[in-house]
């Protein structure tokens, strides 16, 4: 049996439950109280939530981190921070740091009540996991696409893919070179037309 494992349609429900006891919304009213598939979706193309924690199938599964993850970015949210800052202070943080921005209860990360996946075989994250030792006699760097990457949303749905995370210095530094790209995005029309101003789902 399979302990604290949902798929995103559970892990929605249980961010809205950690969120159903004391969260004011967004001050702009622009952002949705419960992120949605897309919005989970948008996230994990970001680095503010991890990639799913298996497969079964072809459904994703997620766990207490995701949990974790998704209720500290809608409460920073409610601060009224941007993504771009939430992104700058939370990716890549630990359980700890996630559990002090999120205050999930206990049994939502426990999953306490009944587990949400039935018995079965789960597929683990293969793309996570660290990579077999090379033979000594032949050592080759990983390839190109196994290489972790980075995005930052840079307004209006376009995304800067990197071949690093970059830091918050850098979210700084992006934001202020790319303003002038938007703006020919922009007037040529490129940009999507129904997102925030920093381009991403709410």
């Amino acid at each position: 049996m399979v302990v604290g494992v949902w798929t995103m349609d559970e892990l929605v429900e249980r961010v809205r439950q950690a969120l159903a006891a004391e969260y004011p919304g967004a001050p702009n009213g622009r952002v949705r109280d419960v992120p949605d598939r897309r919005a989970i979706r948008w996230y994990t193309t970001t680095g503010l939530v991890d990639r799913p924690a298996g497969m079964r199938g072809r459904t994703a599964l997620y766990g207490p981190r995701h949990l974790l993850q998704l209720v500290a970015v809608k409460r920073r949210q409610a601060q009224g921070h941007s993504l771009a800052a939430i992104q700058a202070e939370l990716a890549g943080a630990s359980d700890a740091q996630l559990a002090v921005a999120a205050r999930v209860p206990e049994s939502l990360l426990a999953g306490a009540d009944e587990p949400a996946v039935a018995d079965g075989p789960v597929r683990p994250r293969f793309w996570a996991s660290a990579p077999a030792a090379a033979p000594a006699t032949a050592p080759a760097p990983p390839p190109a696409a196994a290489r972790p990457v980075g995005g930052v949303a840079l307004g209006g749905g376009a995304i800067l893919v990197l071949p690093v995370r970059p830091d918050a210095a850098d979210y700084a530094a992006i934001a202020t070179a790319a303003r002038p790209l938007l703006d020919l995005l922009a007037a040529r029309g490129l940009l999507a037309g129904d997102t925030l101003d920093d381009g991403s789902p709410s």
